[in-house]
């Protein structure tokens, strides 16, 4: 096995060669997959083949021999690889028939010849560069004398698999699933079985329900009514009276057995995930709902514990009951179903043009890339092709601003010319695997094709660079030439179209999990990994701008399903920004990798920080700005890298100093007035590039997540008090996009739009939108701030006016900030009195009646974009009168986080919305609406 050169950021999902040299022992081949009649299939403008190329591999296992799922005749669907439980189907290893360790917390299971292992993982084991809670068998579930030669899948849905048991006389199926924190077994040919590793603690016995002990995890056994478990040692069996059914659970507390003996028999039989995005409300709201079967009685609810990103965002009621996991603390809701509602913050296809940089230099840097010699830098395989499809893709804008018509017309060729190769069969090609349901790009890398790995990684850049050439020419990207083949390398990593039997739901992207998964065969006992989220966020950015520009909302919005979800995953298992995931003493803020059981603090191929951090930032691109979500993250984590490397970025400094200036824009400036003349750019990057970047992020200032837009083409930035909106129309029409605190822009068709000004794309250049009357500066020392129209407070009111609160929707958002109305102050230094907050809102909602509005005050003491106390009152039904009513605090806190102090170069937030109701509400602001603060 050989290793991947250290400017290699994607040599993943390899064994080490000692593991690879043990697994290798008594390898035996197995039966190769039938081979695909020969055709070229038309897809537009382009197709693909049914035929291998010469001397290439489709899947294999680690012998090399071909391999075909390992499904029974129940399956007629293509097989989900890419999951967390694929290695039930994917037999990446001759000498096992069964499964690797498979996690899907809170229980990691493993498939054996006797039946399923089951494990509740508990105790992290934590090493210098990694954590992980690994599988160690607390019970096997089975049937007395089941001997197995082999399992396979029996079915699957969203996030539960049936593996399926059998000897000639005994036959086992077991669904398992994310967040079930039961096993459902049906078995045939004799009692049902568990067998523990140790003797348990038998703490309930109720006939035919068991409480049972083991490796200090609590179980239930349930058995059908009217039996009667027997316990022998280490195991216990149960003659099932001619009923096939019973069920184990693993129990959050020895005081939950009741309420899991309600749902022992109301069998999960299918899950399924739905998503809906609200433009106008810039809102995500993803239904997780399982299916059940009732053994026995009536009952058709279940338990589902919920992941952390998933319990942040739901209002749905949980009980008090949690499980410990890899990802943190899951959280149990009794119920079938649950949504969770979230932001989506906007993705842009380009930064505009608003750098103070030297546009002759910048010119130059384009041209030098535009004209190269080898614009591909040698690259031949669908990965390092594609990484050089998204550097010259994100430079075309940049030569169109600068008026380099010649250059951006050359470099459109260049991505044309290129995906009109691969997207042609023959030479430079896909093929598609009818017996895997695989669409794989030849020549392969990093096992794309044998493991099926990183399709998502790769196909991304296609899809940017897709979307790019679609923004200057439309009719190139139309299905009918060669859209087709690019929309179809987006259904064959992530297809959303449940009715496209070709591929997979959701290949590369766990529902359940919010994250996606690199290996095809999940052949490890961590279980499956994924290293680069932001290349995953790279493949959702590519597929939103795609469906944007091509008018395809279904696939623009698979594309915001997958960005803001991971969005919030990335944040939290990647990143630990609340501190709340990983566990005390992994000694790392960053993880370069997550596991089924864990996270590790490296990469495939290096463990240089930079790179471990590196990873998971690039290729920066507009699809990058959810990292300004968390800027105190952006700083803090360059700040390890730093401290771990023994200084500054050496290889990657681009990459970096992008990043960088997400979190602090003017430090990633002085990195590159630095240090731009002496370094060379990361592989899918360019001097062009990040000078455009770093740039125009140092005019702008950050991501100002208290904003959202109407479109999903559009930002909102922040710098000094002062905000920049920024909004790109795909469309053939001018639009005027509204922003969520009020603001309206005029933005062209074809064309970016800026509240400092109008960036144009192929079309004449519009004319420039108005700028925008600075918001006031707030004075300090003044504790009475006036609501200002703008979003800005100051010590002194304005004109009379008022903001319109938006309506709740019919839906409840109480504590939850629902498209707000959002005021702030920056640069406050002053002293705190020990008060306490005070505010007098003029609220009026005429004669609608049942609305209700909810404030929340947030404090930043010294102006690092982290809130230090956070204020959240109860909401102000008002009346169906028409005049102003008074919402004050003697409303009362519903809820408050964190302490007060001296504010030092200080900001406060002051949000507004609609808790209830469906009607807006008017909010009285300029000489009305006062926020009193506790600082003098």
């Amino acid at each position: 096995m050989t290793c991947a050169p250290a400017s290699n950021p994607s040599f993943r999902r390899r064994l080490t060669g000692l593991a690879v040299a043990a697994l290798l022992a008594g390898l035996l081949a197995t039966a190769p997959a039938a081979p695909a009649n020969a055709a070229i299939v038309t897809v537009g403008a382009g197709g693909y083949t049914t035929d291998l190329p010469a001397g290439a591999l489709g899947p294999t296992n680690s012998a090399g021999a071909p391999v075909s799922p390992k499904i029974t005749s129940a399956v007629t669907a293509k097989v989900p690889t890419n999951d967390w439980w694929s290695s039930l189907a994917f037999q990446r290893y001759a000498g096992n028939p069964y499964s690797e360790n498979m996690y899907a917390h809170p229980l990691a299971f493993h498939a054996v010849a006797g039946g399923l292992e089951v494990s509740y993982p508990t105790a992290p084991a934590i090493s210098a560069t990694q954590y992980n809670q690994s599988h160690a068998r607390d019970l096997t579930l089975g049937v007395t004398g089941l001997n197995a030669p082999s399992t396979q899948v029996d079915g699957w849905s969203d996030w539960t698999v049936t593996p399926y048991w059998s000897d000639g006389t005994r036959t086992l199926r077991a669904t398992i699933g994310h967040g079930l924190p039961f096993v459902y077994a049906t078995p045939s040919g004799g009692n049902a079985q568990v067998g523990f590793v140790a003797t348990p603690t038998i703490w309930a016995d109720r006939g035919n329900v068991l409480g049972a002990t083991v490796n200090g995890h609590d179980y239930a056994l349930f058995a059908p009514t009217g039996t009667d478990w027997t316990v022998t040692g280490t195991t216990a069996t149960v003659p099932l009276g001619g009923r096939n059914y019973y069920s184990v659970a693993a129990l959050p507390a020895r005081g939950a057995l009741d309420l899991f003996a309600k749902y022992a028999f109301s069998f999960v039989t299918g899950t399924r995930v739905s998503w809906a995005y609200d433009e106008a409300s810039a809102r995500l709201t993803t239904t997780y709902t399982a299916t059940t079967t009732a053994k026995e009685g009536t009952e058709t609810g279940t338990l589902q514990a919920l992941y952390r990103h998933q319990w942040l965002a739901t209002t749905d009621p949980l009980t008090t009951y949690t499980y410990v996991s890899p990802r943190g603390t899951m959280k149990l809701r009794e119920g079938a179903s649950f949504s969770t509602r979230q932001t989506f913050h906007g993705v842009l296809p380009s930064l505009p043009d608003l750098g103070a940089y030297d546009r002759a230099r910048l010119g130059d840097f384009v041209r030098q890339e535009a004209n190269a010699a080898d614009p591909w830098k040698g690259a031949g395989d669908t990965y390092w092709s594609g990484k050089a499809l998204g550097r010259l893709a994100q430079l075309v804008p940049i030569a169109e601003q600068l008026g380099d018509i010649a250059s951006r017309d050359r470099l459109l060729g260049l991505l044309k010319t290129e995906l009109q190769s691969w997207f042609t069969a023959g030479g430079e090609q896909f093929r598609y695997d009818g017996v895997w349901g695989i669409l794989t790009g030849y020549p392969a890398s990093y096992g794309s094709d044998t493991e099926v790995n990183d399709h998502h990684f790769h196909y991304g850049y296609y899809l940017m660079a897709a979307a790019t050439v679609a923004r200057y020419d439309r009719a190139w990207a139309a299905d009918g030439q060669w859209g087709g083949m690019a929309k179809l390398l987006a259904r064959d990593a992530n297809n959303w179209d449940r009715s496209d039997t070709r591929f997979p739901f959701l290949r590369n992207f766990d529902a359940y999990a919010g994250n996606g998964w690199a290996s095809g065969h999940q052949g490890f006992a961590a279980g499956n990994n994924e290293e680069s989220s932001s290349e995953g966020m790279n493949f959702a950015a590519g597929a939103l701008l795609l469906g944007a520009a091509t008018g395809d909302t279904a696939l623009r919005d698979l594309g915001v399903y997958l960005y803001t979800t991971q969005a919030a995953t990335i944040a939290q298992y990647w990143f630990d920004v609340d501190n709340a995931v990983f566990p005390a003493g992994f000694g790392h803020d960053t993880a370069g990798m997550v596991w089924g059981d864990g996270a590790a603090y490296s990469t495939w191929w290096t463990g240089n920080p930079e790179e471990i951090h590196g990873i998971n930032y690039l290729p920066i691109t507009g699809g990058s700005l959810y990292h300004g979500l968390y800027q105190s993250e952006v700083r803090a984590g360059l700040a390890e890298m730093e401290a771990n490397n023994g200084g500054p970025a050496v290889e990657w400094r681009d990459v970096i100093w992008q990043y960088r200036s997400l979190g602090d824009p003017a430090a990633a400036k002085a990195n590159w007035d630095a240090g731009w003349s002496s370094y060379g750019p990361e592989s899918g990057d360019s001097k062009a590039h990040a000078y455009h970047w770093i740039y125009n992020l140092a005019r702008l200032g950050t991501v100002d997540a208290a904003v959202t837009a109407d479109t999903p083409t559009a930002a909102v930035f922040s710098l000094n008090g002062t905000r920049t909106y920024v909004a790109h129309n795909f469309g053939t029409a001018a639009r005027t996009v509204t922003f969520s605190d009020g603001r309206r822009l005029a933005v062209p068709a074809g064309s970016t739009a800026t509240s400092a000004g109008t960036t144009p794309t192929p079309t004449p250049t519009p004319t420039p939108t108005p700028t925008p009357t600075p918001t006031p500066t707030p004075t300090p020392g003044s504790p009475t701030r006036y609501l200002l129209t703008g979003g800005g407070m100051a010590a002194t009111g304005g004109a009379a006016g008022s903001d319109a609160v938006s309506s709740a929707g019919g839906t409840n958002h109480d504590g939850t900030p629902y498209n707000p109305l959002v005021y702030t102050s920056t640069g406050l230094t002053m002293a705190h009195t020990g008060a306490a907050t005070a505010f007098d809102l003029f609220l009026d909602a005429g004669t609608s009646v049942g609305n209700g509005v909810q404030a929340r005050v947030s404090y930043d003491l010294t102006g690092d974009g982290t809130f230090d106390r956070v204020e959240t009152y109860r909401y102000f039904a008002t009346d169906p009168v028409a005049g102003w009513e008074h919402y004050t605090q003697a409303a009362g806190l519903t809820s408050s986080s964190g302490t007060l102090g001296n504010l030092t170069n200080g900001r406060v937030r002051v949000e507004v919305w609609s808790a209830i109701g469906t009607n807006p509400t008017s909010l009285g602001i300029g000489n009305r609406s006062v926020v009193t603060i506790p600082f003098s």
